[in-house]
């Protein structure tokens, strides 16, 4: 027990300790991560796709065709991937009755589970982008909020508007706002381009530039608005605008009122 006591006020013990613990840290967390991100057995993806099937020849081949070839009404689903379909699906966009008008979010018809079962199905015809992991969307570790602005106002603001609020488009047409949406719905819009949007390939914005530019939306979405009524943040030429109507409105008023009072 003396031999002990003498090994515990030994000065290298409280170092070495330290080590043993964040080494313990270390591994729980890297085998919890792995089990996260574990891919699924081929017996439990042969399910999965037998599900998306059942699911697809229900409510979707009615417009896209038995075999994902399209229609004069829906286009072909072939080579879209399963980025494409967790987009559509997952915000609510499909499936829709009227295809003849931009289709917005709303609340979704399908579950994650039955989400995740069509993206199956539909990616396992033909390659495609495939919906982003947990680990692709880490925005607030591999992002920047300053570069994420910068290719935002370069690439998206015409559109978007340049505090992500949304903005029309011709023909009728307008680019929905980005508040409130999912980091992954973000990056798979980025990388199928939805409706009328582009594709932004790896190559023309590369995965950790897309991840910047979803920490500055989020940092936006987050930000409080300390100036008092932020009238959508529709730009300084709309709120200036705003303000000089009531402004000389108000004038307008007072001589009018004025005037009267002199008589």
């Amino acid at each position: 027990m003396k031999r002990l006591s003498q090994f515990r006020r030994h000065r290298i013990v409280a170092p070495l300790l330290l080590v043993l613990a964040l080494l313990s840290i270390g591994t729980t967390f890297s085998i919890a991560g792995a089990a996260t991100e574990a891919p699924i057995t081929a017996a439990e993806r042969s399910a999965l796709i037998d599900e998306g099937q059942r699911i697809f020849l229900k409510g979707c081949s009615s417009c896209h065709g038995i075999n994902l070839e399209g229609s004069a009404i829906a286009p072909a689903l072939l080579g879209v991937g399963a980025a494409s379909v967790d987009f559509q699906v997952a915000t609510g966009r499909m499936p829709v009755a009227d295809m003849s008008v931009q289709i917005a979010r709303k609340q979704p018809v399908y579950d994650e589970k039955q989400v995740e079962a069509l993206a199956a199905y539909v990616s396992s015809l033909a390659p495609g982008p495939q919906v982003p992991g947990e680990s692709q969307l880490n925005y607030e570790r591999d992002g920047s909020t300053a570069e994420g602005g910068e290719l935002f106002r370069t690439n998206c603001a015409m559109c978007h508007n340049f505090a992500a609020q949304g903005g029309a488009l011709s023909q009728g047409k307008y680019a929905p706002t980005l508040m409130g949406v999912e980091a992954r719905h973000i990056y798979e819009a980025m990388i199928t381009g939805p409706q009328s949007m582009p594709v932004f390939s790896d190559k023309t914005i590369t995965p950790n530039e897309k991840l910047s530019m979803i920490k500055w939306i989020k940092a936006v979405e987050a930000e409080p608005q300390l100036g008092g009524a932020a009238l959508g943040r529709v730009g300084p030429v709309t709120e200036g605008l705003l303000v000089w109507t009531l402004g000389l409105g108000l004038l307008v008023g007072v001589a009018v009122w004025l005037a009267m009072k002199a008589r």
